[in-house]
């Protein structure tokens, strides 16, 4: 908090390093013009023609994009002893943990936009960095992080907070979408789509369930709460009505265990959008300890359920890379992450979304082949499944049926040594 009066009396400059300058890096840059103290030193992008057009659409004129060094290999940030800051926004998972772990090593605080990454090896990557007294963060502006200090402020002040998470659009259909048919599931033309920059594969995540199992994972593993054992439910839950739903069956609701994560869906089972939706928002739902708690919340005009004790906070909307700002000035001004990853509690399984044969290659979150759901750790670790974030590229080795979990002595499965041996850490913490 307070973090804009601070600023005033901070002196130095704050030089970020950006890996990957998609759609997130450009809402970011848009703000850049405002962001007092922080200077943008490097660009590392597969493709530097394209990540200088999305600085100018962002609105960078050539002055500003000159001083940036642009460049297609990392070592021009690791190189660079004045980079304080590296945001590693690539959406790939092992490109994340591979450029995250140089990273670290190379004593520099990283922001993790990339939740892919975090919820493969995010436990091994957050001690990593504690081990080399950097910080690792998550990025403020996507729903984990956001739902994070709902948690914490609910925690802090004494409630408990049996329930958190976010809304979106999802219909049981949409798990089998694919990015061929992501723009009318999404709601948007796609011609709009395609002039914002929209990837459709990585859209197409949002809409099948992909990324909500990923974002959700990353919660449970940055909290008290764990992933529910019937998988996420997606009810239609008004923001009204957040209160009265996701709490104990017990009591009225819906939810089988508290402390767990849930996302709600803005539209119903007829795919018609309800009334007071929180498609871009998050939420927690809180519980009062005791009576005069209850008659507080009456007083005070706080929506509660039948019983009174519990209530709810949410927040409509997350800005995305317009306020990743909120982590670079959490960082140099505080030393502190806008949240980390504490846990190995949960990972994301692939499952196929259609029969698959000998020989195909799957393809990763939001594609044609797999889709991800949020499992057990432990589960994970027992039946040696292949998680969402390393299936892209793997080769089928033997047949496998529509919606079957995919193990990992399924596929054929190239990846380095180093996140071979995140995994077996993580694994190992099980124990």
């Amino acid at each position: 908090m307070y973090l804009y009066s601070k600023l005033q009396d901070y002196k130095k400059n704050i030089n970020i390093g950006i890996i990957g300058c998609g759609k997130f890096i450009s809402m970011f840059l848009s703000q850049y013009h405002s962001l007092n103290k922080i200077i943008i030193h490097t660009i590392v992008d597969i493709d530097v023609e394209k990540a200088k057009k999305n600085c100018y659409a962002a609105g960078l004129n050539k002055d500003l994009v000159s001083k940036i060094n642009f460049s297609t290999s990392i070592d021009s940030i690791l190189e660079k002893n004045d980079i304080d800051i590296v945001v590693e926004a690539t959406g790939n998972a092992v490109a994340g943990i591979t450029n995250a772990i140089q990273i670290i090593k190379n004593h520099k605080d990283i922001i993790m936009v990339n939740v892919e990454a975090d919820v493969v090896a995010g436990k091994y990557m957050s001690d990593l960095a504690d081990k080399y007294n950097v910080i690792y963060s998550m990025a403020y502006g996507d729903q984990p992080s956001l739902i994070i200090e709902q948690i914490e402020w609910g925690l802090v002040n004494g409630f408990n907070v049996i329930a958190a998470g976010k809304g979106t659009k999802y219909h049981h259909t949409y798990k089998y979408s694919t990015p061929d048919t992501v723009w009318d599931n999404y709601g948007i033309h796609p011609d709009i789509a395609i002039k914002a920059g929209m990837n459709k594969k990585m859209f197409n995540s949002f809409i099948t369930g992909d990324k909500s199992a990923i974002e959700m994972t990353a919660v449970v593993n940055a909290s008290h709460l764990h992933y529910p054992k019937n998988g996420l439910s997606y009810l239609p839950i008004s923001v009204d009505n957040i209160a009265k739903k996701l709490i104990p069956k017990k009591k009225g609701g819906v939810l089988n265990e508290v402390n767990q994560v849930e996302v709600i869906s803005s539209i119903n089972e007829k795919k018609e959008k309800i009334l007071n939706d929180l498609r871009w928002g998050v939420f927690i739902v809180i519980e009062g300890k005791n009576d005069y708690v209850k008659s507080c919340f009456k007083q005070y005009g706080i929506i509660t359920d039948d019983s009174g004790y519990y209530s709810a906070i949410w927040r409509p909307y997350h800005y995305v890379g317009l306020e990743l700002a909120q982590s670079i000035y959490n960082i140099a001004l505080k030393r502190e992450p806008t949240g980390k990853t504490k846990f190995f509690k949960a990972d994301v399984a692939s499952i196929a979304k259609k029969d698959l044969v000998k020989g195909d290659l799957l393809d990763g979150e939001g594609g044609f082949t797999v889709r991800g759901e949020g499992i057990s750790a432990k589960l994970s670790k027992r039946k040696n499944i292949l998680p969402i974030g390393l299936s892209d590229g793997a080769k089928v080795k033997e047949n496998i049926k529509k919606n079957e979990l995919i193990t990992i002595d399924k596929v054929d499965l190239e990846i380095s040594r180093e996140i071979q041996l995140a995994r077996e850490y993580q694994f190992n913490l099980l124990d």
